[in-house]
C-alpha cells in the first residue's frame, strides 16, 4: 500500500504559528504517514526569494516534531553542501531523540548557484561535499571514537550523545535525478526521493534508476530502495495507482499554492479519499 506524506508546511500561509500548529494536527489527525518540508536559505528574486515565504527546514522539523505525536518527518531535501556537517549531524540526531524516532534524512546537492555561493560553497564541488559530508555525519552517529578525515572536514576524538534514536541513523534519502544521484542513492541510502514528477516523469526517473542500480552493488544492510516521490500538484486516486504500479512507495502530496487555504482543501481532501485505499 502506497503511503500519503503532506509537502509544505513550512511555507507560504503555514508560516504563521497557529496556522501550522492547526495543520500539522489536522494533517496527522487524517491519516498522514510524513510531514516533508525543502530546504532553501536565500534564494535569488527570480526564484521567488522576495516573495515566497518560507522557514529555515531544520527548525521547522524541529517544531513539527514538538506539534506532532505520531507521523514521520521528512526532508524533502536537504542541500547538504551548503550546511556545516558537524553541527547538522547534532542538530538530526537530537530531532530524532526528541520525536522519538521519526526523522527521515533528505538531502541533495542542491542547484540554486546564487544560494550555494552565498553560502560559501562552489557549485563546482557541491557532489564532492554531499559524498564526504554523508560520510562524516555517519561517522558520528555510528563510531565509538570517531576520526574522519577529508578534503572539507575533518575531526578527531570527538563525540555526540546522545546518538540516534533510529540504528545505527535516521534513514538517508537522497534526491536528484542525476546519474551522481542515482549512484549515490544506490551505494549509500535507504531511499531515492523525486520532486515534482507526474506519473510520466516518475517512469522515465525509475528507469535510469534502475539502469544506474545494475551498474553498483548495494549494501544488503540498506534493504530495499524505497522510492518517494512530490507529483507537481494534487492528485486523485487513479493517479496514486498508476504512481503505485510504477513501484513507487510514498507521494509526498503538495497543494496548487501554499498561500490561502488550498493546504487546507489538500489535507481534507486526500484524508478522505485515498489514505488507506491505494
Amino acid at each position: 500500500m502506497i503511503k500519503f506524506g503532506l509537502y509544505g508546511l513550512h511555507r507560504g500561509s503555514s508560516v504563521e504559528p497557529e496556522t501550522l500548529r492547526r495543520r500539522a494536527a489536522l494533517a496527522e489527525e487524517a491519516g498522514f504517514e510524513s510531514l516533508w518540508v525543502g530546504d532553501h536559505i536565500a534564494l535569488p528574486s527570480e526564484l521567488g526569494g522576495d516573495t515566497d515565504r518560507r522557514l529555515e527546514a531544520v527548525v521547522a522539523v524541529a517544531h513539527l516534531a514538538a506539534l506532532t505525536k505520531r507521523v514521520r518527518l521528512g526532508f524533502g531535501v536537504l542541500v547538504l553542501p551548503q550546511r556545516q556537517p558537524v553541527l547538522l549531524a547534532k542538530q538530526l540526531s537530537s530531532i530524532d531523540v526528541l520525536s522519538q524516532g521519526r526523522l527521515i534524512v533528505g538531502v541533495g546537492v542542491g542547484y540554486v548557484e546564487p544560494e550555494l555561493e552565498a553560502m560559501g560553497v562552489s557549485p563546482a564541488d557541491r557532489g564532492a561535499r554531499t559524498d564526504e559530508y554523508l560520510s562524516a555525519m555517519r561517522g558520528l552517529w555510528e563510531e565509538g571514537g570517531p576520526a574522519f578525515k577529508g578534503r572539507f572536514i575533518s575531526y578527531e576524538g570527538v563525540f555526540q550523545r546522545p546518538r540516534p534514536v533510529q540504528e545505527p541513523h535516521p534513514p538517508i534519502v537522497v534526491g536528484g535525478r542525476s546519474p551522481a544521484a542515482f549512484r549515490r542513492a544506490i551505494q549509500t541510502a535507504n531511499g531515492w526521493y523525486g520532486v515534482y514528477l507526474d506519473p510520466d516523469g516518475a517512469a522515465e526517473a525509475l528507469t535510469g534508476l534502475r539502469a544506474v542500480a545494475d551498474q553498483y552493488e548495494r549494501p544488503n544492510a540498506l534493504g530495499e530502495l524505497e522510492i518517494t516521490v512530490t507529483p507537481p500538484g494534487p492528485i486523485d486516486l487513479e493517479t496514486a495507482e498508476r504512481y503505485a504500479e510504477l513501484g513507487v512507495h510514498r507521494l509526498a502530496i503538495q497543494p496548487s499554492t501554499m498561500e490561502g487555504t488550498a493546504i487546507d482543501d489538500l489535507i481534507a481532501s486526500v484524508g478522505d479519499r485515498l489514505v488507506g485505499r491505494v
